[in-house]
């Protein structure tokens, strides 16, 4: 928590064994390898100290000068070439791996609230960002490959390898054959089947699903999605778009409050008359009602005809 603030000041007042500082300038997407993730990570057993030296060999890898030794650049320059600069195409992650069905979830939100941005830095109106989608490849592979291959043109695919399929005794799917190189050879064969209709691909290989290996991918990923941004002249740190959903979902919780008072038992008012009431949209006011209705026993409708001649009263 915020230092300071109202579960701080609790916990120190009642003696809490520990207390884990979190800082208004780490956002929520970048805050995996802040208090936020590895508390969580280290509860579970996960192997904490190798993630993190994972990612610190990542950021001394993204820090070298020379663009053609720096990944995440690469990765930056790849993504602003498949979309021309202007996010012309989305970005479908494809990780051959179960360990890393989130993965793709994780970018989501890592890129598209990073990069999808209205105004660049000189305040100039440009609409950026590049949409992310995707699950894991062996689920995705009966999905939308078929449109991937042979559909519309919008889109490029990133490929992740994981090397070692398991620590454990390869399952044999039939003779000599195990579902580790099953997997491999979807990865490959969609890869070259997209290839040969013209489809861009990005592959990033890992040799396991380890701590460091987990680690450093997700700081590539973070170094990148900043390249990017400078590339387009956007602040990737930012999230306008997302404070405007809290502050309107605020002013709902608000206006439900509002609508609340103006019921009363008897025959009961419509979504308009309440609305014409406390001033506000009568279509906002006829959804909170029938979200009240459907949720709260006090608040009743009786129903008609027409969904707008619907009145609602409050249960006495």
């Amino acid at each position: 928590t915020g230092v300071g603030s109202d579960l701080d000041k609790l916990a120190q007042k009642n003696g809490w064994l520990a207390r884990f500082p979190m800082w208004d300038w780490v956002g929520g997407r970048t805050s995996v390898m802040s208090a936020v993730g590895l508390v969580p990570m280290a509860l579970e057993g996960f192997d904490i100290d190798n993630f993190l030296a994972g990612a610190a060999a990542m950021d001394e890898r993204t820090r070298i000068n020379d663009f053609r030794q720096n990944a995440a650049m690469l990765l930056a320059l790849m993504w602003f070439c498949a979309g021309n600069g202007r996010g012309e195409k989305d970005m479908v992650v494809l990780p051959y791996k179960d360990r890393l069905l989130l993965f793709s979830r994780y970018l989501q939100q890592l890129v598209m609230e990073s990069l999808g941005k209205e105004k660049d830095l000189d305040g100039k109106t440009v609409n950026q960002g590049i949409a992310v989608y995707g699950n894991k490849g062996s689920t995705d592979q009966h999905a939308y490959v078929q449109q991937l291959r042979d559909g519309v043109l919008n889109f490029f695919v990133t490929f992740i390898e994981v090397a070692k399929d398991r620590h454990r005794a390869a399952f044999q799917v039939e003779d000599a054959v195990t579902s580790g190189d099953y997997l491999h050879g979807f990865l490959r064969g969609t890869r070259a089947a997209l290839y040969e209709k013209g489809r861009e691909s990005i592959t990033v290989s890992i040799s396991e699903a380890n701590a460091f290996n987990i680690g450093a991918l997700i700081a590539l990923y973070e170094r990148a999605v900043g390249f990017y941004g400078s590339l387009v002249n956007i602040n990737a740190y930012h999230q306008p778009g997302v404070e405007a959903g809290k502050k309107a979902a605020t002013r709902l919780l608000q206006l439900q409050n509002d609508v609340r008072g103006k019921l009363s038992g008897g025959t009961g008012k419509t979504a308009e008359e309440i609305a014409r009431a406390i001033d506000a949209d009568p279509e906002d006011v006829f959804h909170v009602l029938q979200h009240l209705a459907s949720n709260d026993p006090r608040v009743q409708i009786s129903k008609n005809e027409e969904p707008s001649d619907d009145k609602f009263s409050l249960a006495e």
